[in-house]
């Protein structure tokens, strides 16, 4: 059986601590090192080469994005966010300076351990298949980021996955109401009305932040003007579109 090495970077002993509980239950995992200090953290890294470092924003020393940035040079590390703060700016900004994957507190620990799984699993495989599975919930969630879905409510969610499947059975574009959302709803055990209610809250909330020109050039087009709002099928279609070209 694989098992991985992590290194764990969090803001208080005590969170460190738990953190480092949760992986040594964990016979998939090792711990490798823990501190709460940013510069601390990094002199360890360099030394120990960990698979996956799983680190807060908020840190002693040096913050968690100086700790991305300098973990770019370390290629066989794979960076995960765990941490406190969700404001969009600071979630797109650690993906961009190279975060696998970022998970909010409170979380689910089983969650966090598959998600790790699940990066080293890609890595494994080819430039391409790895692009394609490994950065779709990357690009839609920096998509949603953008143009002003905040992550934390239901629809966000819905959406991702309803573009998911879009990306992959581009015909269920045609019928959402009876395919699309029935799918969305079943996977999160909740009812398709109440799928296309947080969905359609989820790009009012994006329109109402005045957003229009972040979606114009995300989507490489002049998709919406003026006061014209996308409807729930129209943007998971524009945005699934996006994927397909790009991962082709």
């Amino acid at each position: 059986m694989q098992t991985y090495s992590v290194y764990v970077l969090q803001d208080t002993k005590e969170n460190v601590d738990e953190l480092v509980d949760t992986f040594n239950k964990d016979e998939r995992f090792t711990v490798a090192g823990s501190s709460f200090s940013g510069e601390r953290g990094i002199i360890e890294i360099e030394k120990l080469s960990p698979d996956f470092v799983v680190t807060e924003i908020v840190l002693k020393d040096l913050d968690g994005i100086g700790v991305l940035q300098r973990l770019k040079g370390q290629k066989n590390v794979s960076a995960i966010v765990l941490s406190v703060l969700c404001r969009e700016e600071i979630i797109t900004r650690a993906i961009e300076e190279g975060a696998q994957y970022f998970m909010v507190k409170p979380f689910n620990a089983e969650v966090l351990k598959e998600r790790m799984i699940s990066v080293k699993t890609a890595e494994g495989k080819t430039v391409k298949e790895t692009r394609q599975k490994n950065s779709l919930d990357e690009r839609i969630s920096n998509i949603f980021i953008n143009v002003g879905i905040p992550p934390h409510i239901k629809g966000y969610s819905f959406l991702r996955e309803g573009v998911k499947i879009a990306v992959s059975d581009p015909s269920v574009i045609n019928n959402i109401t009876k395919k699309l959302y029935p799918m969305i709803g079943e996977r999160y055990n909740t009812t398709p009305s109440k799928v296309e209610r947080a969905i359609r809250h989820a790009i009012e909330v994006a329109w109402n932040r005045g957003r229009i020109e972040n979606i114009n050039g995300i989507l490489g087009v002049r998709a919406y003007v003026g006061a014209e709002k996308p409807t729930n099928g129209e943007f998971i279609a524009l945005v699934a579109d996006k994927m397909l070209l790009e991962l082709a």
